[in-house]
């Protein structure tokens, strides 16, 4: 069992999302991830800078680390990727909160199921996780559904 801390300067109980990450990553690094939450122009922004798609989505995350997908996260194996707390730094999740609230209207479920589940989504693409062959979408889904069952959030959430 690794250790998460995710630091978001918003007002947003990441605390169930570090604890359910935790129980279900290996290696002994302490982790470290950035949540950030913005509007449609910054998320707009952003996917027109890093991906080339000038367009409003809900979550963008940008992974530090290249080849984890799976494996065991252990300090030895990250001595320069360190940071000055010594956590590993997997990366940045930025989640438009506009978007998120228009699709848990359209799913029928909370805000915060929602913004839950772009998080969880977020932090799998931190850990290597993709959903571009079926295959890797079906996983991916696995793993986001296991994380949130952990964390006590199912389709219904309030």
């Amino acid at each position: 069992m690794t250790n998460l801390k995710i630091e978001c300067e918003e007002d947003f109980d990441v605390s169930p999302v570090e604890a359910a990450f935790s129980e279900r990553l290996a290696g002994n690094a302490r982790l470290a991830a950035e949540l950030v939450f913005t509007d449609e122009e910054g998320i707009r922004s952003l996917n027109a800078k890093e991906r080339g798609k000038d367009a409003v989505t809900d979550v963008l995350s940008f992974p530090n680390l290249d080849g984890i997908y799976k494996k065991a996260l252990n300090e030895e194996d990250f001595p320069y990727d360190l940071d000055e707390e010594g956590r590993l730094f997997l990366g940045s999740v930025v989640i438009c909160k506009k978007r998120a609230a228009e699709q848990a209207e359209e799913y029928g479920h909370s805000l915060r199921r929602e913004l839950y589940y772009l998080t969880v989504h977020g932090m799998c693409h931190l850990l290597g996780y993709d959903h571009e062959r079926e295959e890797d979408k079906a996983e991916m889904r696995a793993e986001e559904e296991a994380v949130l069952a952990k964390m006590g959030i199912g389709r219904d959430a309030v």
